[in-house]
């Protein structure tokens, strides 16, 4: 059951809902009662994306249709999804294979500039043997929008893959990121931040399955509710049968800034094998009050001094990203975005 079966065919059985257990907060059967129509093909100009200074090419789908491409999968290049048509549905699906020894900086932003779409978009990355891909994910959607994003990410032995989502939610936004690891030398790191507010909601879900000896995956993510916001945060590490000295560690931290906002996780650590090393932990709690008053104290504005703690805190996850450019805009963002929701 998916969005995206749903869309083709028109059927709503096909929505995803809380009878499945991994949709279960992110019900989309009990939200949907009827598709929007199809969104029409747009032939006008489409306005700068967030890290047009960055890339040297990119790949453009608008109303799910591509606009712009680029075959080149080394370098770094910006993949953007753009909803320009409102009370409309699209979908889009996009391959990308890195080749051994290749470098990628893949600068993803989905952009909402229409209001109460829905969309799903489906990537397959390959990455080969001795590759190294960073991907950072931008994702503004509209505040009445539905948006669903799969990633299936395949390694080979050796290659590394970091991944960095950033995302303000949707009325139910759910970003998914499937990762096959090698073991065999590979190295997986995936992060991201949902900083939330009004009555948004953000599913960030991923699930790593290591099938061979000697792999690595690193993974933190960090969020931030309030008013009746709410966050979702899925994160399933799985170690198969053989697949020993893996290290696998998965941390979740999280802010509720009001009474009435809400955050659902479930870390999951699935091991089949001997002689590895994996962990994870989970806290979700509200800003240190010390701080605060701390803060109070030296004439900082309460609703400053919330937001400063609260860039602090997500800082971590920002502070990970490796490209310089997209760090700073993405620091950027999450200093706009919080200056705006606390």
């Amino acid at each position: 059951m998916t969005l995206s079966t749903a869309l083709k065919t028109g059927d709503l059985t096909a929505l995803p809902s809380r009878r499945d257990e991994d949709w279960r907060w992110t019900d989309l059967r009990g939200l949907l009662r009827a598709l929007p129509p199809a969104a029409p093909a747009h032939d006008g100009e489409v306005p700068a994306g967030p890290f047009a200074d960055l890339a040297s090419a990119e790949t453009v789908f608008v109303n799910g249709r591509r606009v712009v491409e680029t075959e080149v999968a080394s370098g770094v290049i910006a993949l953007r999804f753009v909803a320009l048509a409102d009370q409309a549905s699209q979908g889009a699906s996009h391959a990308l294979v890195v080749k051994p020894g290749e470098t990628l900086v893949l600068l993803e932003s989905h952009e909402g500039r229409a209001g109460g779409y829905v969309t799903d978009v489906a990537l397959d990355i390959a990455v080969g043997e001795g590759a190294s891909v960073e991907r950072i994910v931008l994702v503004e959607d509209d505040a009445e929008a539905v948006n669903v994003v799969t990633a299936e990410v395949d390694l080979a032995p050796g290659a590394q893959y970091a991944q960095t989502i950033l995302t303000s939610g949707a009325r139910r936004q759910r970003i998914e990121t499937r990762v096959n690891h090698p073991g065999a030398h590979a190295e997986v790191r995936l992060d991201g931040a949902y900083l939330l507010d009004a009555q948004r909601h953000a599913d960030l879900t991923t699930v790593v399955t290591h099938a061979g000896v000697e792999g690595v995956t690193s993974q933190l993510t960090k969020g931030m509710v309030t008013d009746q916001a709410r966050g979702v945060f899925q994160g399933r590490i799985v170690v198969s049968p053989g697949a020993d000295q893996t290290d696998a560690r998965m941390g979740h931290h999280a802010l509720i800034l009001s009474d009435k906002a809400e955050i659902d996780a479930k870390p999951e650590l699935l091991i089949f094998a001997d002689d590895v090393s994996c962990a994870h932990g989970n806290t979700i709690g509200a800003l240190d009050e010390d701080a605060l008053f701390y803060a109070e104290q030296r004439g900082i504005p309460q609703a400053e001094a919330k937001a400063m703690l609260t860039v602090a805190f997500v800082g971590e996850v920002v502070d990970r990203i490796a490209h310089e450019g997209a760090r700073e805009i993405a620091a950027a963002w999450v200093a706009r975005k919080l200056g705006s929701a606390v």
